[in-house]
């Protein structure tokens, strides 16, 4: 699959398909894709995770033993439906709670009241992924049901009791004035703060109620504790930015040596009306990954190296080392 087809099915983000064609699905409770329904489509060494939608301007036919991806009559693509291990392939990723007390416009889960996972019911989830043995990671993010701080301890928790699995382990969670010290100590491999967008006055409209500057001290810091290639964050894209806007953030982030993940903004029913998303064209994906690739190798960093989370899974974004390759 070409980088200009993933750059298509990315800015469609959806796929019409009939249900018995899919393995195992999900839907995911964290982030802006909560509460949709959504798949993984593997063509070749790319993946992609697209939200089911009859409504789609993509269409999905079975031939032989190979699923087809049509728009407009015309083939874009062709692959098989990759099953997920527990919300992505190869990874066990857990979102250890489903709820939010900030109130970030772009994301449903605030909205969503989901359920706060036990520690034991993650353990379990996670022992059961590697009994499969497909679990080349574990990954662990979360929302905040009544502080940071308590996430943090709840993630070490988790940690404690699934390190013995010999596997590497990222986490994505709130920043807290001393989690990078104590996820490294705990055995932690790498970490993920997000910073959403690195527009500022966009930030202080959709995240109001948090303050962009303290999360870049953490991945600041986070970069003297994990090392190089080890720190990334979610970057979105689709808020309203410019593309000198992007460049800029992506420039302030690869200075302190965090990796950002260039995710295609999405909206969602429940935010209707709270937020403006405009979800990028496949030219400006692309624009913007190569943009991405660009500064990565000026400042000495990859986003093909990372074991946990995001940037190895590659179905929600172009990687720009791994996907910005020609077949």
């Amino acid at each position: 699959m070409k980088p200009e087809i993933k750059a298509e099915l990315l800015a469609i983000g959806s796929l019409d398909i009939e249900q018995s064609l899919l393995g195992k699905i999900t839907v995911p409770t964290a982030g802006p894709g909560a509460g949709k329904t959504a798949f993984f489509f593997r063509s070749g060494d790319q993946r992609v995770r697209l939200a089911l939608n009859k409504d789609s301007p993509l269409k999905a036919v079975e031939e032989g033993n190979e699923i087809v991806i049509l728009k407009d009559g015309k083939e874009l693509a062709r692959g098989q439906i990759e099953d997920e291990l527990i919300h992505c392939p190869d990874q066990a990723y857990i979102n250890m709670t489903e709820k939010c007390i900030y109130d970030c416009k772009f994301c449903p889960v605030p909205k969503l009241n989901g359920k706060v996972k036990t520690i034991e019911e993650i353990t379990e989830l996670i022992g059961k992924a590697n009994a499969s043995g497909k679990m080349k990671a574990i990954s662990i993010t979360s929302g905040v049901d009544e502080s940071a701080e308590k996430e943090l301890e709840r993630a070490l928790e988790v940690i404690d009791a699934v390190k013995e699995y010999n596997v590497p382990i990222g986490v994505c969670i709130y920043a807290t004035s001393d989690s990078n010290k104590r996820l490294k100590a705990a055995g932690v491999d790498e970490i993920k703060y997000n910073v959403e967008t690195m527009d500022r006055p966009i930030y202080r409209e959709v995240c109001g109620d948090q303050d962009l500057e303290p999360i870049l001290d953490a991945l600041r810091e986070a970069v003297e504790v994990f090392g190089k290639n080890k720190v990334c964050a979610n970057f979105l894209i689709g808020l309203g930015e410019t593309d000198e806007s992007v460049e800029r953030g992506i420039r302030e982030l690869a200075a302190i040596g965090v990796v950002p993940i260039l995710r295609p903004a999405s909206k969602h029913p429940l935010r209707e009306g709270e937020v403006f998303i405009e979800r990028p064209s496949k030219e400006r994906l692309l624009k913007l990954t190569k943009m991405l690739r660009e500064v990565l190798d000026e400042y000495g960093l990859r986003a093909d190296t990372f074991k946990t989370m995001c940037l190895p899974c590659t179905g929600c974004d172009l990687n720009p080392h791994s996907d910005l390759v020609e077949e």
